[in-house]
């Protein structure tokens, strides 16, 4: 890994039209490659697209340069793009060694950094700024690009401080953030911008940190070259940056949440691991985030936690939120030890080094996740809003499920519904006027040629796809929500119906109509 970067200067506008130009966009690459190759990228697999790649064109050789990392002849790149101004810029060096595509060892150039295609909202065209290797094989991916067509030995480079582009963990946070006009807000971790990039779209004001200055360096290219307004970037940990200013109106961040054992030597990746021990890092960020947030903003983030034998993780999570504060936290998947141990240990390229090595460190994982009564690791979101209210909603739950991505208005959704819940007792619930939601449908489960169902299931097709099981009453209640009359006249003309008393019927329905509303089946009405 190079310490020289590119400096964001008169090649940079040129380099953007030429990218735009040639369609290296994300529509661009679906076309050139096809499905199959563009899908093997994010297995980070090249193979299929070096292949798809062989054609010469102007589209082919940036591929071949920022994404599979392969020189091409420097002709062939003055074809393509401003060759000299990039050369000058830092965002190509000149080439020696073997392997140049098409060009034996004559005069021919590679690119400095990953440059990735991202697609941002309303068909805007981003491009990622990573170090090499980084956009598409992820952090052991560099082994392969520090090697590539020069002879360099594997595992080689310095890694350290390594700063990856967009992947997974990127895009769901991006999905998941509350996407309202806001004054300012905070990119606390930035890595490559990604999160900046999009809060830029609808923030008056960026502030990104980030501990590893070779991040803040990389994110304001991504930036630059995604034309969006500068951030404020700042070096530092966590809320070191900004203590004692401003609060924020949102706090995004995607942290180095990996629950990793210290390094006999004391290095670390800097871009994964946040050299606390176990969660404690993603535990220090939400108890310290209210102190950050304006009263209504968000802080949402993405985190590991650990599950210790003898204790009840949701128990664990709900007590790192801190007063004032609301909070839903979604766990998406749990992982045994083992499997945690090996999916992090391959992410950082070591199953390709020395054997030996691989079961040293393998073992100095399970050491200590067995020293700390840890049995396994959950990964989800955490999203908090500080709504200083004295009884706050905390809602800690296992989804694993599919979700609708983008999902932010639904983020939005859940805590004004929990606001309305808060103020509402049963009277207010009853007098209320509800919709159903968009696309919900109705399932009865029964047996083949029965009367009637054994019981009816209500299922979400948006949002979080929820699915719930109601009786009868629920039923004809939901099916019949359309904002025009209020709850309890509703409940009324059912209990006639079904010949029931109006009275017993009030009573016990206020708790189906909260779950119903809780979940996001019924909406107010003028609020769906």
């Amino acid at each position: 890994m190079s310490d020289r970067l590119p400096t964001p200067g008169p090649a940079l506008p040129r380099l953007r039209d030429a990218f735009l130009a040639a369609g290296f966009t994300p529509d661009g690459l679906l076309e050139l490659l096809g499905a199959p190759a563009y899908a093997a990228l994010a297995r980070n697999e090249t193979v299929p697209a070096l292949r798809a790649t062989r054609g010469g064109g102007r589209l082919e050789t940036l591929v071949r340069l920022f994404l599979l990392q392969r020189p091409v002849p420097y002709e062939r790149a003055r074809s393509a793009l401003p060759a000299d101004d990039a050369l000058t810029d830092g965002w190509l060096r000149r080439h020696t060694g073997t392997g140049t595509d098409g060009g034996g060892d004559g005069d021919a150039v590679s690119a400095t950094v990953d440059v990735r295609p991202y697609a941002g909202p309303e068909g805007l065209n981003w491009w990622i700024v990573s170090d090499l290797g980084c956009a598409v094989g992820g952090a052991g991916g560099i082994r392969t690009a520090e090697g590539a067509g020069t002879g360099t030995a594997a595992g080689t480079a310095d890694r350290s401080r390594l700063v990856l582009g967009v992947g997974g963990a990127s895009t769901t946070l991006a999905g998941i953030t509350v996407r309202a006009p806001v004054a300012r807000a905070l990119d606390l971790g930035t890595g490559s911008g990604v999160q900046a990039l999009h809060a830029a779209r609808h923030a008056g004001s960026v502030t990104a940190t980030d501990l590893n200055p070779r991040a803040l360096r990389l994110a304001r290219l991504t930036l630059a070259l995604s034309g969006a307004p500068e951030a404020e970037l700042r070096e530092g940990s966590l809320f070191e940056p900004v203590e004692g200013e401003e609060p924020y109106d949102l706090i995004v961040s995607n942290p180095p949440f990996v629950i990793s054992p210290r390094a006999a030597d004391g290095t670390r990746l800097t871009y994964r691991d946040g050299g606390m021990g176990g969660d404690d890092l993603c535990r220090t960020l939400v108890e310290r985030s209210a102190a950050h947030l304006a009263d209504g903003g968000y802080c949402q983030l993405l985190a590991n936690w650990r599950h210790i034998e003898g204790g009840d993780w949701s128990e664990r999570l709900a007590s790192w939120v801190p007063a004032g504060c609301d909070a839903w936290i979604v766990q998406r998947e749990v992982q045994d030890i083992a499997q945690y141990a090996e999916l992090w240990l391959r992410d950082a390229g070591e199953h390709l080094g020395d054997p030996a090595a691989y079961a040293a460190h393998y073992d100095a994982w399970l050491e200590e996740f067995e020293a700390g009564g840890t049995t396994g690791v959950g990964f989800g979101w955490i999203t908090l809003r500080k709504s200083g209210a004295r009884h706050p909603s905390v809602t800690v739950e296992e989804w694993p499920h599919p979700v609708e991505q983008p999902l932010g208005e639904e983020v939005r959704a859940h805590f004004e519904r929990r606001d309305f819940l808060r103020t509402a007792d049963d009277a207010a619930l009853l007098a209320t006027h509800f919709v159903l939601a968009d696309e919900v449908a109705q399932e009865q489960i029964g047996r083949p040629g029965a009367d009637d169902p054994e019981y009816v299931v209500l299922r979400q097709n948006r949002g979080m796809r929820r699915a719930t099981r109601v009786d009868t009453v629920g039923a004809g209640f939901a099916g019949v929500c359309d904002g025009s009359l209020p709850a309890g006249r509703i409940v009324d003309a059912i209990a006639q119906l079904l010949g029931e008393d109006p009275v017993g019927l009030r009573d016990r329905t206020p708790e189906s109509i909260r779950l119903l509303v809780e979940q996001g089946f019924l909406l107010p009405a003028g609020e769906e």
